[in-house]
């Protein structure tokens, strides 16, 4: 609790970046480009996770669709990443006390754990489903696992500058 209320917080907002940001139209077009690039990375991976399911584009190969979007994906939370951030040194101080904020911050990382248990677990027996027209549980679980965290990464994203 100590960490949330630290007076360093305070210190991030009184940066001269966070003024500029804060106090100028580079707050909106940050907010802007971040929603754009949030949307691009739920969209690439709610792909995966449909093909995950065998719900969608079980004409492609798993590996196909995932090499063909993970650049995309990554690409985009870097741009989401850098924007929130941005944003985030405005109200430093508020956020880091924000019950949306500290949702998102921990449903992104455990989406970010599901999605590291795919490539570096599960991703190593590709061949064995990597076609498979009724996919595994275990892919169906991960996939469904990630739609439901990246869903509450976003529901608690625009609940942040909700609630003061």
């Amino acid at each position: 609790m100590e960490f949330l209320n630290s007076p360093k917080w305070i210190d991030v907002e009184n940066w001269p970046i966070s003024w500029e940001i804060g106090g100028t139209s580079w707050f909106p077009f940050l907010e802007s480009i971040h929603v754009i690039a949030a949307a691009f990375v739920v969209g690439s991976i709610l792909m995966v996770d449909l093909r995950l399911l065998g719900i969608a584009a079980v004409k492609y190969s798993i590996s196909t669709l995932s090499k063909e979007l993970v650049p995309w994906t990554w690409g985009a939370f870097v741009i989401a990443t850098i924007t929130g951030l941005g944003m985030f040194i405005t109200r430093a101080a508020s956020h880091v006390v924000n019950p949306a904020f500290q949702w998102k911050m921990v449903l992104l990382a455990l989406a970010g754990a599901n999605m590291a248990y795919f490539h570096f677990r599960v991703y190593k027996n590709i061949a064995q489903w990597d076609n498979a027209a009724p996919t595994p549980i275990q892919l169906k679980i991960v996939g469904s696992l990630s739609l439901f965290l990246w869903s509450g990464v976003m529901l608690a994203g625009r609940w942040v500058g909700h609630i003061i």
